[in-house]
């Protein structure tokens, strides 16, 4: 059984799947994430899922449900890595991440969770923004 690490710097949670995650493995993983934010009061996650080769329809789907999720308990989410045969995948399964914000890499997510954030602190959303949110 995979496990996937969570660690905790700053006021971030960061979880990062090592290996192809089987459906009880990734809702356990959706739990405790959740667990967590509602433990420590993070307010933003990065789930790397750089090494994944595969993304199937639940999986995809429970990527959606930690970021509406998280957002729901006061954190943003970014998704990081997501590889270009996993995202022509998702898209020939008709899966829209809709309300996911993906970066290519850790570093590029890091600096756009940091701005979601900063946006979150001070409620400097533009009118878009907040649309989206209600």
């Amino acid at each position: 059984m995979a496990r996937v690490p969570i660690i905790r710097i700053g006021d971030m949670l960061i979880a990062s799947v090592q290996e192809d995650i089987n459906d009880r493995e990734a809702t356990d993983l959706q739990d405790e994430l959740f667990q967590l934010l509602e433990r420590t009061g993070a307010m933003g996650v990065i789930l790397d899922v750089s090494l994944l080769q595969l993304i199937d329809s639940f999986l995809g789907r429970m990527l959606r449900e930690v970021a509406l999720g998280a957002r729901l308990l006061g954190a943003q989410t970014v998704v990081v890595g997501i590889q270009p045969a996993v995202a022509v995948t998702l898209v020939e399964l008709g899966l829209e991440l809709t309300g996911v914000r993906t970066a290519l890499n850790s570093d590029k997510g890091l600096r756009l969770l940091r701005q979601l954030m900063a946006r979150t602190r001070t409620g400097n959303w533009s009118w878009n923004e907040r649309s989206r949110k209600h």
